[in-house]
């Protein structure tokens, strides 16, 4: 069945081809980033003696780097053409991975780390804004759920998978060759896509703050960045804290494995009540099955604990990003699509970013109890905000 794409009532498939190649890129975008995260800690410690206030420092410039980009990033995928967009983002991300096998000095790296989150930033937005386009309109929250799941799944699989390498290796000069091809392969999936024609926007509005930033959604943007800060000290310190508290090397790669089969399961199940439309709904059993996790790892130090909460974090957040990512994109007009993509993704990674740094320096001066801790209140603090404050929100400012 052939797709044209200049038809105004495309086809209602859900899984065409365009929409399958934006699938592939996204996860092997995310993947070829964060085969890397969970052991650049380790790797910042061996080759370059840096300690954990240091590494926290390193490891969030990308995350600052994202931040500076993504907002501008929208406005440009809303006003040029997308695919093009994507295809110099994706280049330029492509590009950056040799940076980390010639940096010689903690300082080259962090350099090269954070110019890396610059094209990162920008193809997850034109990326995730390219999939929307590609999907028939009744079937866009259904849609979009399964594009989080991507990349979800993309950075619970590609730590563990790292995880396994190393260990089986030693070596993470072969990892950073992985990261390369795997960032190659994305490009020519990403360059592939054919990409609706868009008619120019009527009666546009003029430039503004909501060209950059999605206003009318600052309070799920507040809510989001609470959630992400859990994952961005977790996903990154949890390698190094099972290798130096709990004596679990190997079996870091099964923590993910564990976090990825959640993802799995409650996108899957989730799906239905997406294509329903109970966005709050899925985001409230979502937030509250991951703070149930994060409370479990913060406060049952121990392998049992470990490994179950994995799991119950992968069910939550599995649930609850498809749901805020639909939100997003619910209270945004037809031309702000990439406004409402790179809003969400610049929350989320504020979180990941104040995630990482703060979890750094708790670590250094208080340990890992106190930095588990903070990501349990962390997460309780956006749920709660969550069923009080921000459902009721999004209901007021939703668009038909």
């Amino acid at each position: 069945m052939t797709t044209n794409l200049n038809d105004p009532r495309p086809s209602e498939r859900l899984w065409n081809k365009e929409y399958i190649k934006t699938l592939g890129s996204n996860f092997l975008l995310y993947f070829a980033f964060y085969i890397l995260a969970p052991l650049l800690p380790i790797y910042l410690d061996a080759r370059f003696h840096a300690d954990k206030d240091t590494i926290g420092l390193v490891l969030s410039g990308y995350v600052l780097a994202a931040l500076a980009v993504r907002p501008f990033s929208g406005f440009i995928v809303d006003s040029f053409d997308r695919k093009k967009v994507l295809t110099i983002c994706f280049s330029a991300f492509f590009i950056c991975f040799p940076g980390y096998l010639a940096a010689s000095s903690l300082l080259l790296f962090a350099i090269v780390r954070t110019l890396h989150g610059l094209p990162f930033g920008a193809a997850t937005v034109a990326n995730s804004t390219v999939a929307i386009d590609v999907l028939p309109s009744s079937r866009r929250n259904e849609g979009i759920g399964f594009y989080g799941l991507s990349n979800n799944l993309a950075m619970a699989f590609a730590p563990s998978t790292g995880i396994w390498i190393y260990s089986a290796t030693g070596d993470f000069s072969f990892l950073f060759w992985i990261a390369l091809v795997l960032a190659l392969a994305g490009l020519c999936c990403a360059s592939s896509v054919r990409h609706p024609v868009r008619k120019p926007v009527k009666d546009k509005p003029r430039l503004g703050m909501d060209h950059f930033f999605l206003t009318r959604a600052w309070l799920l943007a507040l809510n989001i960045m609470l959630f992400g800060l859990c994952w961005g000290l977790l996903s990154n310190y949890v390698a190094i804290y099972g290798k130096e508290s709990l004596g679990i090397t190997e079996g870091t790669g099964f923590f993910f494995t564990l976090l990825s089969t959640g993802l799995i399961v409650s996108r899957l199940f989730g799906a239905k009540a997406l294509r329903a439309g109970k966005l709050t709904q899925n985001a409230m059993e979502g937030a509250a099955v991951s703070t149930v996790g994060y409370a479990l790892f913060a406060l049952s130090p121990g392998v049992w604990s470990y490994y179950v909460s994995a799991l119950l974090i992968g069910l939550g957040n599995g649930r609850m990003y498809p749901a805020f990512l639909n939100m997003f994109i619910a209270t945004a007009r037809n031309d702000q699509r990439g406004t409402a993509n790179s809003s969400i993704l610049t929350s989320w990674d504020t979180g990941m970013g104040l995630g990482i740094l703060s979890g750094g320096l708790v670590l250094e001066h208080s340990g890992y109890a106190a930095a588990f801790l903070l990501t349990a209140a962390s997460q309780l603090a956006g749920f709660l905000l969550l069923v009080f404050f921000t459902r009721h929100f999004f209901m007021k400012r939703k668009l038909s």
